[in-house]
């Protein structure tokens, strides 16, 4: 019996060295031996990642992705872009199916606990879209009636603390909520000012509130892990960089975004 219980603890041993986790590769040296970044964007969020009538990848954060690339591996081509949305990007990141996003994702304390974030690059404020015709003025006139947000966003919780009585209708992206809005679903919706200065451009039986509810910097984000601090480290120098030359207000003024 003694001989056999040895044989069983020799396997178990065995078998428990085979499960241990072989240790991650450092993100960026991961990038460098591919010769190419895996970006996490939008499509669904113009002016910063959406497609043109081409089909094509368009918006500020495209070409912060590229201007990443150009500085880390000299050629802002050697890019592949994978599309998120806002409830599935934070997924896509942590099972590393990217290697960072840029898909207008604010720093909350809440995200800090899990998540790391670059030097911001934007600061948004969330804001309510409503039809020409409608009466409210902010958000307590929304109490007992039912307002727009996408799944995923700061916007419920904002909702949730400010005005507990409001019903919410929630989408998985903007365009679908914007829909929503226009066949009269809801009474208003509730996005960060940037994404619903998009759609109030293009639609002038839109109008947005004047009143902001929180503020939102967007920023590059990362896994929170040792092998993604060089990556981290490697971003925000160009971030630096973008701001201190005035380059990254240029990029702001080409897509018409108002810091």
């Amino acid at each position: 019996m003694k001989k056999i219980f040895l044989i069983i603890l020799f396997l178990c041993l065995i078998c428990c060295g085979c499960g241990k986790k072989q240790p991650k590769s450092d993100v960026l040296s991961e990038i460098y031996k591919r010769d190419k970044i895996i970006v996490g964007v939008r499509e669904d969020a113009a002016p910063f990642g959406y497609r043109d009538n081409n089909g094509n990848l368009q918006g500020f954060d495209i070409d912060l992705a590229k201007t990443i690339a150009k500085s880390i591996l000299g050629d802002d081509k050697k890019l592949d872009f994978v599309i998120v949305n806002a409830s599935n990007r934070i997924m896509k990141l942590a099972s590393g199916e990217v290697d960072m996003l840029i898909a207008t994702m604010s720093i909350t304390p809440q995200r800090q606990q899990i998540l790391d974030f670059s030097i911001p690059y934007y600061v948004a404020g969330q804001a309510i879209m409503v039809n020409n015709n409608s009466k409210a003025t902010g958000l307590r006139d929304f109490q007992n009636k039912k307002l727009i947000i996408v799944f995923g966003s700061t916007s419920e919780r904002n909702i949730r603390s400010n005005v507990p009585e409001i019903s919410i209708l929630g989408f998985r992206n903007y365009d679908d909520a914007y829909k929503a809005l226009k066949n009269n679903q809801a009474d208003g919706m509730i996005a960060d000012d940037s994404i619903l200065l998009r759609y109030f451009l293009k639609d002038k039986s839109l109008k947005i509130l004047k009143k902001r509810y929180s503020k939102e910097p967007y920023a590059v984000v990362f896994r929170k892990e040792p092998e993604s601090e060089r990556l981290l480290t490697q971003v925000n120098y160009v971030m630096d960089n973008l701001k201190k030359t005035g380059k990254l207000n240029r990029m702001l003024e080409k897509w018409q975004i108002i810091n």
